[in-house]
């Protein structure tokens, strides 16, 4: 079966005053659809990079990303009514409230009117925030902003989702939370692909991971298949071991 997304030899440079730094080197490898992909890597490593340019944020230097085998640059449009993104740090209207954010969001992907109405009472319900619905962004905890800010990329139905760092900051409660929400969007064949530090939400949440170090792929492969040759029950004790090994 051919995979959904496949990445080609993707690379990306950037210019500073120090030089060209290579954010990404040579990075192949496939997504399947319904799966939830992970990036693990340490901090540098080439993560927000990769999905940034997966979210068409920027664009690579080399190579390409195709879907179902055509290159999402040939009609990128396209392909981004198809994605909804999440990203690392909050972007949410200031001056909007959260039903007015979400309603502006279904706007953007030119839902209709009665649409935009059914996915804001759907996903106010699906993510418990009813009782949020008409409070400003000012006025929201950490965890709900992060809550709205994943309501807002499903919004359009996409078939593909990034999450960058969905929990970075939240309370233990609260991630748990959210990890049933993704585990949720996997039932519903949407295919996921989450950047995240914690190995413990990378152990319980992924079909497959992708160690990524200094921009290059150290290693693709399942949770449980890696647990198995590697003879350790935990993902950050593996991670732990595969970081000191590209030191060496």
């Amino acid at each position: 079966m051919d995979p959904f997304i496949r990445i080609k030899n993707l690379s990306k440079a950037y210019e500073t005053k120090h030089g060209t730094v290579q954010a990404l080197v040579d990075v192949t490898f496939d997504i399947h659809a319904g799966e939830i992909f992970s990036l693990l890597g340490a901090n540098g490593a080439g993560k927000t990079t990769l999905s940034s340019i997966l979210a068409t944020l920027h664009p690579p230097t080399g190579g390409t990303v195709c879907v179902n085998g055509k290159s999402i640059y040939d009609d990128i449009y396209t392909f981004r009514r198809m994605l909804g993104f999440c990203p690392q740090r909050q972007n949410l209207d200031m001056f909007l409230s959260v039903q007015e954010n979400l309603e502006f969001a279904g706007r953007y992907f030119l839902l209709d009117k009665d649409t935009i109405q059914k996915r804001v009472a759907h996903l106010l319900g699906q993510l418990e925030l009813e009782r949020y619905a008409h409070f400003s962004i000012h006025a929201l905890s950490g965890g709900t902003k992060q809550r709205v800010l994943i309501a807002r990329a499903l919004m359009h139905e996409p078939r593909f989702v990034i999450l960058d760092e969905p929990t970075v900051g939240l309370d233990p409660d609260i991630r748990r939370k959210l990890w049933e929400l993704i585990k949720h969007l996997k039932s519903m064949g949407i295919t996921v692909l989450l950047t995240t530090h914690y190995l413990d939400e990378a152990d319980y949440l992924s079909d497959r991971i992708c160690v990524l170090h200094k921009g290059r792929i150290v290693l693709i492969e399942s949770v449980h298949s890696l647990k198995s040759t590697r003879g350790k029950e935990k993902l950050e004790d593996i991670f732990l071991d595969i970081m000191k090994e590209q030191e060496e």
